[in-house]
């Protein structure tokens, strides 16, 4: 188990050994095997890389990017939520839900693709559903948590997503979100792995603000990799001078050796314990935000006040 607060490590054991039933707060969804739901519905408009679901399989173990994300992930869930059911919506091969798991948070992973979905069995998790996010058809006001981990850009019609999600969250429930940052930084990668845009941080605030949610923790995160990401991807891909590579890609998720790696290490290091602590980045390559679904006695206050 990571390190919680106090409150959060308190809060956490009295929710293991819970049982989560999907069924309860999602009406699109059947029990088809012990910690396996699925939907008959024929998942359609996803926007994904048809062999992405593999590639992130063949590197997330080893990747220091991925390992990052979830240490921030993971961090900040244990801080803000951790003594709720996490749906981790889109979340491919689990990897992200495996962390949660691993440091002793709940998490459900929801992912339509079957490859996404036998990787993360195979990983044994406990608790997978096969569906995409609305043919589950959450219930109104059902989930305690939602997390939507580097699939906002994937989405064409990004605030009805987010109108959604805050509907079936209960009165206090949170949202827990990341996407990659700075429209500046859009390359030739974004376009491959179908990528509709890339946000800033003021944009994304402003989106969970219009559906409905306040924002309770936002910041940037890899703030090493912005300048990295600018010179040898962005600035190329405007050129003609980079094209997409798996081989390229599967390089730039390996440190670099000697002394350069070891200063990105203890720089991401510094930052996750700064965004473990609840304080901001002011830039990097990902967004991070945390938003939460007012109690409803607050929310037309709080929706007058945007108003005026």
């Amino acid at each position: 188990m990571t390190n919680l607060p106090g409150a959060a490590t308190a809060a956490l054991r009295a929710a293991t050994g819970r049982t989560v039933d999907p069924v309860a707060c999602a009406a699109g969804l059947r029990k088809v095997d012990e910690g396996f739901w699925v939907s008959d519905a024929e998942p359609t408009g996803l926007s994904y890389a048809p062999d992405g679901h593999e590639w992130c399989y063949s590197v997330e173990e080893r990747s220091y990017w991925f390992l990052h994300r979830n240490e921030i992930i993971a961090s900040v869930v244990a801080r803000y939520a951790p003594g709720e059911t996490l749906y981790d919506v889109g979340g491919g091969t689990g990897f992200v839900s495996l962390a949660l798991q691993r440091a002793g948070l709940e998490s459900v992973l929801v992912e339509p693709g079957p490859l996404g979905v036998e990787h993360a069995r195979a990983r044994g998790l406990r608790f997978v559903v096969r569906s995409t996010f609305h043919d589950a058809r959450f219930r109104p006001a059902s989930v305690g948590a939602f997390g939507l981990f580097d699939v906002l850009e994937h989405i064409e019609h990004d605030a009805g997503l987010i109108g959604s999600l805050r509907e079936g969250l209960r009165p206090g429930g949170l949202l827990f979100l990341t996407v990659p940052a700075f429209p500046a930084l859009w390359s030739a990668e974004d376009q491959h792995v179908g990528h509709f845009r890339r946000y800033r941080l003021g944009a994304l605030s402003r989106l969970a603000l219009e559906s409905g949610l306040d924002v309770v923790f936002a910041s940037y995160f890899f703030w090493p990799l912005a300048p990295a990401v600018l010179l040898a991807r962005a600035i190329p891909s405007r050129l003609a001078l980079r094209r997409p590579s798996r081989a390229v890609s599967r390089h730039e998720h390996t440190l670099p050796s000697g002394w350069p790696g070891r200063l990105m290490a203890r720089a991401l290091a510094w930052e996750g314990r700064r965004i473990g602590t609840s304080k901001r980045m002011p830039f990097g390559s990902s967004c991070l935000l945390v938003a939460r679904r007012p109690a409803m006695q607050d929310a037309g206050a709080r929706w007058r006040r945007e108003v005026e």
